[in-house]
């Protein structure tokens, strides 16, 4: 039988839950699959809105994902950021076309960018199996309501497993989840409305269980010349960590003639400024990247901002 907070925090969920999000009205393992990663590191709305259906139209199946370049991926991956997370889209493609995505967690977690969540997410979501689900909504809600402090993630995940509603898995792991997205979120949790308020054992001080650690941010400054020819630009494919494989403009050295523009860039933990030259020539070997085939090519977003400055 299903506990007091199991019926309320499903009646909680059945009035308002994001039922409409569409990742949650299919059972189609390699559309969940695409979702998970792709809402690992990016807003809701953003997916739902573009992300998730454009890619899903370029690449339907897993078959599709694996017969593409990977520059055509990362194209249409560009905007979202984290690029190594398409990279392993690509890469599972390639691993699993042929027999689909495995059905255990254990195996699933054996592939490239698929960890113990995004597993568990597939595995209750898409496949409806009885396990626990924890994100990083999930997590809060259950260190507010059993009160843990500075727990590790294998002892959020046993209660985790200890609270799951064996009658209902899938929808309970989704109350969950947006109960930390709605009602139990980081700041100013709106207790008054949770369904699990009577029996929270940190409702008197929720912020203590979500105390962080302050991001250090690392400051960059970086140089770019551009060189156009015949309605080509002049690029090459990154090697750094930031955006490696994605297309670039050619690094220079600081000058201070010929400056086109600077812009403020952030991505993760840096904090970058970019500064754009005008080159009359190059003398390196170079890539080419037709100017109107330019939404084609796997381009970040900061290179994206860097030729609405150059090319304006």
């Amino acid at each position: 039988m299903q506990n007091k907070n199991h019926q309320a925090l499903l009646y909680w969920y059945n009035k308002n839950g994001r039922h409409d999000l569409p990742w949650r009205n299919t059972n189609n393992v390699y559309h969940v699959y695409i979702s998970e990663i792709m809402l690992q590191q990016t807003q809701v709305s953003r997916v739902e809105e573009f992300f998730y259906p454009n890619f899903l139209e370029n690449y339907p199946t897993l078959q599709a994902l694996a017969d593409a370049n990977i520059d055509e991926v990362l194209a249409n991956w560009s905007g979202l950021g984290y690029y190594t997370r398409a990279r392993n889209l690509h890469n599972t493609a390639k691993l699993v076309y042929k027999t689909g995505l495995p059905k255990l967690a254990k195996e699933l977690e054996k592939l490239p960018g698929i960890g113990k969540y995004t597993a568990s997410a597939i595995c209750s979501f898409a496949l409806k199996q009885n396990i626990s689900v924890v994100d990083t909504n999930i997590a809060r809600v259950l260190k507010r309501f059993f009160a843990l402090l500075e727990v590790k993630d294998k002892t959020i995940w046993e209660y985790a497993d200890s609270f799951l509603n064996h009658f209902d898995p899938t929808h309970h792991n989704l109350a969950l989840m947006d109960l930390g997205s709605l009602v139990c979120t980081p700041t100013n949790p709106k207790c008054e409305k949770c369904p699990l308020c009577d029996n929270c054992k940190g409702k008197e001080d929720p912020s203590v269980f979500t105390q962080r650690k302050k991001t250090k941010y690392e400051n960059l400054e970086l140089f770019y010349g551009v060189y156009i020819k015949d309605n080509k630009l002049a690029v090459k494919k990154s090697t750094n960590k930031l955006y490696n494989g994605m297309y670039e403009l050619l690094e220079v050295d600081p000058i201070d003639e010929d400056m086109i523009g600077s812009f403020k860039h952030s991505y993760t933990k840096y904090r970058i400024i970019v500064n754009l030259y005008k080159l009359d020539k190059i003398e390196s070997k170079t890539e080419w990247l037709d100017l109107n085939k330019i939404d084609q090519a796997p381009l970040s977003s900061m290179m994206k901002k860097a030729l609405t400055i150059c090319l304006q």
